[in-house]
């Protein structure tokens, strides 16, 4: 029987793809532990979604898989970083066509949204909720990786910088879509004070009286 522990961690190191041995809060790490929770958290929004979710919502299930799997590439990528060992291993590198592919996902799904004219604050079903959570981290795994890029003099792959955000940015859509498909419209977010910040094309402006 093969344990699930090993004891090879113990002192606090771990090893990448060729059995490199790092500590386990270096930057690399808290990157690949961030993809994990990313993973977890699409994890759960899958079974929110295909289990009993809204129809109009269950049908982005397989989407998420796509992308799990998508993370789960890019987690081998950024665990082995040496060229030779992803040759030697076999291992697949991120590439603009699947960054291409995830902006084909975010224009069909925007085009059967509501246009957004204001920030909207996250929630809604617990489906919408989970993908909400999921693009906080996503957010958060995306600055660990520029700053594993500066760290590295820019080594890592430029590819993936890209795909996560572009993820993020899906997975505020898919939000959205799902509420939508449940009959939830989105909430906007209005400061305290009488004005509020209002989104024109990428861009912020601020209206109302803020006296």
């Amino acid at each position: 029987m093969v344990r699930i522990y090993t004891r090879s961690g113990d002192d606090g190191e771990t090893s990448l793809v060729g059995g490199t041995r790092v500590p386990k809060d270096e930057l690399r790490l808290e990157l690949l532990g961030t993809l994990d929770e990313l993973n977890a958290l699409l994890g759960m929004a899958r079974s929110l979604l295909a289990g009993g979710g809204p129809e109009g919502a269950s049908r982005h299930a397989p989407l998420v898989d796509r992308l799990q799997a998508e993370l789960f590439a890019v987690g081998a990528e950024l665990a082995t970083p040496s060229e030779e060992e992803r040759r030697r291993f076999q291992i697949a590198v991120m590439t603009d066509a699947q960054v291409m592919a995830l902006e084909r996902e975010i224009d069909a799904m925007e085009a059967t949204l509501p246009p957004l004219q204001n920030f909207i604050l996250p929630g809604g079903i617990p489906a919408a909720g989970a993908l909400h959570l999921a693009r906080a981290v996503c957010r958060r795994a995306e600055r660990r990786a520029v700053a594993l890029g500066r760290q590295e003099g820019g080594a890592t792959n430029p590819a993936v910088l890209r795909y996560l955000n572009r993820l993020s940015d899906l997975l505020f859509v898919m939000a959205r879509a799902a509420n939508q498909a449940a009959g939830i419209e989105d909430v906007p977010w209005r400061a305290e004070r009488k004005g509020t910040l209002r989104m024109t094309k990428g861009t912020l402006r601020m209206t109302g009286d803020l006296g």
